[in-house]
């Protein structure tokens, strides 16, 4: 990979350290009454949320399904309607969503459906086991709720690492007064893919739960130093899906776990992309999903610049760039005026020397190579740590009423990712809550302690980096870096707050976000 610039990859550090004495989460030892994710707290703030009287009923058919991802490449898989990605959902802001999830999955496995970036009612959140039980097989779930914050949202599975199969689609939120002026807009789903061609995501699991204590490193005591020593030659010592070369500056270091024969946009191979048709001249609008479940994509389009307007659903002050870094659950808007041609939309996945692909036609003109990779890619560089919220995004200026330290802990070595040295027990979910109370403004401080990188998402809410910067739900947090984000605690209930690596997050890397009741 050619190397980025000296001041692309500095403010690509995405560290906003905070200032103040860290609260107790639970100073008594024990732990509090909480709100009840269907209690009267979550139905009172559900019914102060606008309207607009519309309802969208539709069935989601999670099942088996054969993917034709494009090249004579098929993998059987699991979907919603058999389809990968699923149909959008496209909805206003104030509408009503009613989804019935029909379980069809083989073999008695237990799902759900979580709407990711939605600041939703708590008890349609879709967390097994936190705030629903899990739909069963044969089984059928109606989550309705209002979705009352336009953006750029998606849908998967909260159980297991389903979301590394073929169960997403996206969710957009139209603004009824939308402030952009643009003539088309194109969605970009991005996925890692390996399902039904190398193995399953539940083989993959199972295999980096063996972590690497049976190795031979070279590096670092805590195992996560991915280069293999001189006495194990060929390095993997028969590891079907552990990634072991997969290194970026930009993120630190470790890009990701698990490597992947397929990168995918919408749910095509590079070999045989999406094409997106249009007119030179023409505005478009694109926004911008990563689904994956283990790689950041730093995203181009040949020939062009792309000014970033929204990221995770909320406004930012327009800013141009020629490439954006887009992590495991974030999502960005993005305009650029279209020339005359054929030009790559590339989605490189940082760290892994493989790219996804697919096609703007405007014009006459050969269609690129599927290893093309646009000088874009090495251009301006931006990341969530160079943008500020616009005005109307911003939170108001107000101290902190709650400060908590949320460390990120765990290593490659027995693969123990964690919250403050604690995994998050299915089996008792309160059992180490992070406490908040309604109407507080609260800080965490996401401390890396790690050797990687960790894509941190909180449920329910939306938080602000630092003083001003872009209201998001999901940000990267650098190895041994820190990063401070404020929210308002302005909708009850049990949230979880976790690591959007799949497999980090299946291993215990998450956390209960819960209202003091």
């Amino acid at each position: 990979m050619n190397s980025i610039n000296r001041r692309s990859l500095m403010v690509a550090g995405l560290g906003v350290a905070g200032a103040g004495a860290l609260a107790a989460c639970n100073g008594s030892g024990s732990t509090p009454a909480l709100v009840s994710p269907s209690g009267p707290a979550v139905a009172a703030a559900d019914k102060k949320r606008t309207t607009s009287g519309k309802t969208h009923d539709l069935t989601l058919t999670a099942a088996q399904a054969t993917a034709d991802l494009g090249a004579g490449i098929t993998a059987r898989t699991w979907a919603f309607s058999g389809r990968t990605p699923g149909k959008e959902l496209r909805v206003s802001a104030g509408d009503t969503v009613a989804a019935t999830l029909s379980n069809q999955l083989p073999n008695r496995t237990t799902t759900s459906i979580h709407w990711h970036g939605i600041a939703l009612r708590n008890d349609m959140d879709g967390v097994p086991p936190a705030t629903q039980s899990a739909v069963r097989a044969g089984r059928n779930f109606t989550y309705r709720f209002t979705a009352d914050a336009p953006g750029t949202y998606f849908f998967h599975p909260h159980v297991g690492v389903q979301l590394d199969r073929g169960l997403y689609a996206p969710l957009i939120v139209e603004d009824p007064r939308e402030p952009l002026s643009y003539d088309e807009e194109w969605v970009v789903v991005l996925d890692d893919w390996l399902d039904g061609v190398t193995g399953t995501p539940d083989d993959v699991f199972a295999e980096l739960r063996q972590g690497m204590g049976g190795m031979d490193m070279s590096g670092s005591m805590d195992g996560m130093s991915r280069t293999p020593s001189a006495s194990s030659s060929g390095g993997s010592m028969g590891r079907r899906f552990m990634s072991m070369g997969a290194q970026s500056p930009l993120l630190g270091g470790d890009a990701g776990d698990v490597t992947y024969p397929h990168h995918l946009i919408n749910g095509r191979v590079a070999a045989d992309p999406e094409v997106f048709r249009s007119k030179p001249g023409k505005r478009i609008r694109l926004r911008l999903i990563n689904a994956g479940a283990d790689t950041a994509y730093r995203v181009a389009l040949g020939g062009h610049k792309l000014t970033i307007t929204h990221t995770d659903g909320f406004p930012v002050r327009h800013q141009q760039t020629d490439a954006l870094l887009i992590g495991m659950g974030e999502r960005y808007d993005v305009l650029v005026t279209l020339d005359d041609g054929v030009f790559p939309l590339v989605a490189l996945a940082e760290g892994k020397n493989a790219t996804g692909m697919a096609l703007v036609r405007t014009g006459s003109g050969s269609t690129p190579g599927a290893t093309v990779r646009p000088t874009e890619l090495d251009g301006v560089l931006m990341a969530a740590s160079q943008l500020r919220a616009a005005d109307d995004a911003r939170l108001t200026s107000k101290k902190a009423d709650r400060v908590h330290r949320v460390e990120l802990t765990g290593g490659m070595m027995t693969y123990n990712w964690a919250i403050n040295g604690k995994r998050f027990d299915m089996n008792d979910p309160t059992a180490n809550p992070i406490i908040v109370e309604q109407r507080q403004r609260v800080r965490l401080d996401f401390v890396n302690t790690t050797t990687m990188w960790h894509p941190m998402h909180l449920h329910g809410h939306t938080y602000q980096l630092g003083s001003g910067g872009p209201r998001k739900d999901t940000t990267i947090v650098l190895p041994k870096r820190t990063v401070s984000v404020f929210f308002d605690a302005d909708n009850p209930g049990q949230w979880m707050l976790h690591c959007h690596n799949a497999y980090h997050g299946e291993a215990g890397m998450m956390a209960l976000v819960a209202y003091r009741s």
